[in-house]
């Protein structure tokens, strides 16, 4: 049985039924979940003012639970960039609490470890994912248990069958670079170590670059996602990255879900894939899809901050922290 401290840093929490599905389902799997006094807390769209939503955060540090999980994203973050109590966090995560959660969240993550190398985890929310109406999703029960037991060593998954042939270009060319040693294998093979995994949210990312609440991670692994934002806004974030230097600077891109956008007939055949060709064609590093995580019910975990490894043979892809 874990202690599980659910607390509310972004949005105000809105659907209650999911927030409370959620929090029985933890209840029902054996958890000890204590839920923050303001965590359903509302003022204008927030989850409580400003202030509340610190203090919040403060008590889910001094909680000692194992896991801090935020009930929900949605927007507030940014806003408290300048006074989150970032030793206070960093010495609740020493001490062994694992602060989880995604969307807005990865303001809170950035700064973090911006501010102090503390390493946080990219997961699910309590309402969005153990409060979904059909239920959570089976894949993203079994990750986030393997946080909870210590036993998660890695995230795999199967890439699209347009990435293998992006894959052997991309190979063949570093194969032609002298120093870079740490792409190696086959055509349509990748493997690189000890890089930084870090990331989320695009939008969120994005609103941080020129600020020092952004991490100046060097040959990482940055991973991505957003929702609710059209395929030409997607492609104007990722542009901003590229002239800020942020993605030449990484050992590979991975691109989670981008999904809820609604196509119009003016795009006339500019989609999702035709940014990612573009990015591919614009940037020096091998950029992989299908990576399991975003605003969808099938999630897996991934460290904030690790030094990981990632290896790539054909279709397969393997992120690796064991």
């Amino acid at each position: 049985m874990s202690h599980i401290y659910i607390y509310s840093p972004s949005g105000a929490v809105r659907d209650k039924a999911a927030f409370r599905r959620g929090v029985a389902r933890l209840i029902a799997l054996g958890h000890d979940v204590e839920t923050d006094d303001d965590a359903l807390s509302s003022h204008m769209r927030f989850a409580g003012n400003d202030d509340t939503r610190l203090i919040a955060i403060g008590r889910a540090a001094a909680s000692g639970a194992d896991v801090a999980l935020i009930s929900r994203g949605g927007y507030g973050l940014t806003r408290l960039l300048p006074k989150l109590p970032y030793k206070a966090v960093a010495k609740s995560i020493e001490r062994g609490t694992q602060f989880v959660g995604l969307s807005d969240f990865t303001a809170f993550q950035c700064a973090l470890f911006a501010k102090t190398g503390a390493t946080t985890w990219a997961g699910p929310a309590v309402g969005e994912d153990f409060g979904a109406q059909e239920g959570p999703d089976e894949i993203m029960e079994a990750c986030f248990d393997d946080l909870l037991c210590g036993q998660g060593e890695g995230s795999g998954w199967r890439l699209p069958a347009a990435d293998v042939a992006a894959m052997a270009l991309h190979t063949t060319a570093v194969k032609r670079k002298a120093g870079a040693p740490e792409a190696d294998g086959d055509a349509g093979g990748l493997r690189l170590s000890k890089a930084t995994l870090w990331g989320g949210n695009l939008s969120v990312l994005c609103s941080l670059v020129g600020t020092p609440y952004l991490p100046e991670v060097k040959g990482g692994i940055l991973f991505l996602e957003d929702v609710n934002e059209h395929p030409y806004r997607i492609e104007r974030q990722l542009t901003q990255l590229m002239h800020a230097g942020i993605l030449g600077r990484q050992k590979a891109v991975l691109l989670g879900s981008f999904n809820r956008f609604t196509p119009t007939p003016h795009d006339r055949g500019f989609k999702l894939n035709t940014v990612i060709d573009w990015l591919r064609s614009n940037i020096r590093v091998p950029v992989l899809t299908g990576l399991p995580f975003g605003h969808i019910p099938t999630k897996v975990l991934l460290p904030f901050g690790q030094r990981v490894e990632l290896m790539v043979q054909k279709r397969e892809a393997l992120l690796y922290w064991g």
